[in-house]
């Protein structure tokens, strides 16, 4: 039985587990506003209102978290600094009454991603923030001769593990946004 559904699977050109663009949560497309979205290496600034001890400068980690006094770690990567602002008030208020947080990002760094797969050019790319995955694939000299156009795939680390599913026609026809679908540092873009 294992066998036959192994067989039937890779016959089909499946290659594990993914999930569509067009089906992410609305976290995933932050970025996609033209809004400032927080980004791993991002340097932070807390600040709580009358509460100087709970506010705190924090690089955001690889893993997307930085720590904050009382409430611990807090995922950062992806998130609007408003967004981030309202989710800390909402943690601290088991602590302090009517918490006001402000979050201002005090450096911010450009993206950089990884390009795999069928493309012209592999490696690295440093993108700025709000470049989105047609412009990574643009900047890695496209899809070659060898590319399965249906199977374009982003790989990201963080705050899960998630590979997002794309084909070629969504990005150059800009189906749903796809073409502007926001990278984040880690990010891995695989043309099988």
């Amino acid at each position: 039985m294992f066998v036959t559904l192994s067989l039937a699977l890779s016959s089909c050109g499946v290659s594990g587990p993914y999930v569509w663009y067009r089906e992410l949560p609305k976290n995933d497309w932050a970025g996609a506003t033209n809004e400032y979205v927080i980004g791993i290496g991002d340097e932070i600034d807390v600040a709580v209102y009358g509460q100087e001890a709970l506010g705190t400068k924090a690089k955001i980690r690889p893993d997307g978290r930085f720590a904050l006094p009382l409430i611990g770690e807090v995922v950062a990567v992806g998130k609007h600094p408003p967004e981030l602002a309202r989710e800390i008030e909402a943690r601290l208020a088991q602590y302090v009454q009517a918490p006001h947080v402000i979050v201002n990002v005090a450096e911010s760094h450009p993206i950089t991603i990884s390009v795999l797969g069928q493309v012209g050019h592999v490696g690295a790319l440093t993108l700025e923030p709000s470049a989105g995955l047609l412009q990574a694939l643009a900047l890695a000299g496209g899809t070659n001769e060898f590319a399965d156009k249906s199977m374009i795939f982003v790989i990201r680390r963080t705050p899960e593990f998630r590979r997002i599913r794309f084909t070629f026609e969504s990005l150059v026809e800009n189906q749903d946004g796809a073409a502007m679908f926001p990278l984040r540092s880690g990010d891995v873009i695989l043309v099988e």
